[in-house]
């Protein structure tokens, strides 16, 4: 489970996050390349933008629940 004491300082302000756990494995950024970006220094997957609609957050929720690693949080705010 992501721990948002570990939440990387690249992820936009949201609810939705990527911790210093991330393995750099690309799952997050193929399955939604406009939510998730790569920081290439530190080889580590971080929220580029919050997901708006409806649709984004399913798709949010289902990459997050999928995640090898569970790197991908939802703070709930």
């Amino acid at each position: 489970m992501a721990s948002l004491n570990e939440r990387l300082p690249e992820n936009v302000t949201g609810r939705y996050y990527v911790d210093a756990s991330c393995i750099d494995c690309d799952q997050c950024r193929v399955a939604a390349p406009q939510i998730f970006g790569r920081n290439e220094d530190k080889g580590m997957s971080f929220v580029i933008r919050q997901p708006v609609t409806d649709g984004e957050i399913a798709e949010v929720e289902e990459i997050l629940a999928g995640c090898a690693t569970a790197s991908i949080g939802n703070d709930g705010a």
